[in-house]
């Protein structure tokens, strides 16, 4: 059946090989493409209509153009960094300037190569693999000696005679790469102090002007989603910010603003607590009480009580 411009096709480890006039990968599953002296660039958008890859994408590029715009402002990334991508993710035929960009190492791995190893779960836990691409990783050149040397590890073990612990050895690297790759954007969130500070001043911004109106009572609590659409970054990004900044999520963050501001509601107005509560986008006072005693430790009657 021929392909319309507006069907999704998936594609598969073989099928990158296959476009970029590569030889075959050696395992069916997973694959590096590109390494040391060499630099390949693996744009998945320009297959005909939009595709939905198969595998995770781990790349490193020695460089990401210069200055990449991170929300509202710019900053100088050229050291190069890291990108991630999962499986299923729907990519658009349009132009990515960080699709284009040449990789120096870009690994392919198919979820089933994790088959009956505790990775195949814990590798869902890395929130950086749902990060939009301006939000990626960014590395000092200590970082990327690490990096690159565990690139050349599941390289070096692809090119060897397969046996018994061929997988088992691969695996411990890519675990090994994640780990590091986390720890490095722990370090990233405390570093990038002005690009942090400008990012949590724009969500309280959004926060007060959502409270300040009346959104909560047409639209009920913000999402997690909506907060970051309006400050430009991924949802999962925003969480892992705020939770390494601030100590709680994206979601503590928000249930901290409606008690904040809840208490002046109770101790200086007359309002019931269900009127309260849906002036705050709860649909039911029962959901309002239960978070406000989590939070405070007193039922919203017994607080106000406090002030009489």
């Amino acid at each position: 059946m021929k392909k319309t411009a507006t069907s999704v096709q998936s594609v598969s480890l073989s099928d990158v090989h296959r476009n970029h006039n590569l030889p075959l990968p050696l395992h069916p599953l997973i694959s590096i493409i590109g390494g040391l002296g060499q630099q390949v660039a693996i744009p998945l958008n320009n297959l005909g209509g939009p595709t939905v890859p198969n595998f995770y994408r781990i790349a490193y590029k020695p460089g990401l153009g210069g200055k990449v715009k991170y929300g509202q402002g710019y900053y100088d990334f050229s050291e190069g960094g890291m990108l991630f991508a999962a499986p299923n993710q729907l990519i658009a035929n349009c132009g990515s300037e960080y699709e284009e960009t040449c990789s120096m190492y870009t690994l392919l791995l198919h979820p089933d190569f994790l088959l009956n190893y505790p990775l195949a779960k814990k590798i869902k836990q890395y929130g950086f693999f749902s990060y939009a691409a301006n939000e990626a990783l960014h590395l000092s050149e200590k970082e990327k000696n690490t990096i690159v040397s565990i690139f050349n590890n599941i390289q070096d073990e692809l090119d060897s005679r397969i046996d018994d612990f061929s997988q088992d050895v691969i695996i411990s690297q890519i675990e090994l790469l994640l780990n590091y790759s986390n720890r490095f954007y722990k370090r990233q969130f405390i570093t990038r102090k002005a690009a942090n500070s400008d990012l949590l001043q724009r969500l309280e911004e959004v926060l007060e002007e959502y409270f300040n109106t009346e959104k909560p009572v047409g639209n009920g609590i913000p999402t997690v989603q909506y907060l970051a659409e309006r400050v430009n970054v991924s949802p999962k990004y925003l969480s892992d910010m705020v939770r390494s900044v601030l100590g709680q999520n994206t979601q503590g963050l928000i249930h901290q603003k409606i008690i904040e501001r809840a208490k002046v509601r109770l101790s200086t107005t007359a309002l019931s607590v269900s009127e309260v509560a849906y002036e705050f986008g709860f649909g039911h006072p029962s959901s309002f009480t239960k978070l406000f005693k989590a939070k405070t430790n007193l039922s919203p009657v017994n607080f106000r009580r406090t002030f009489n």
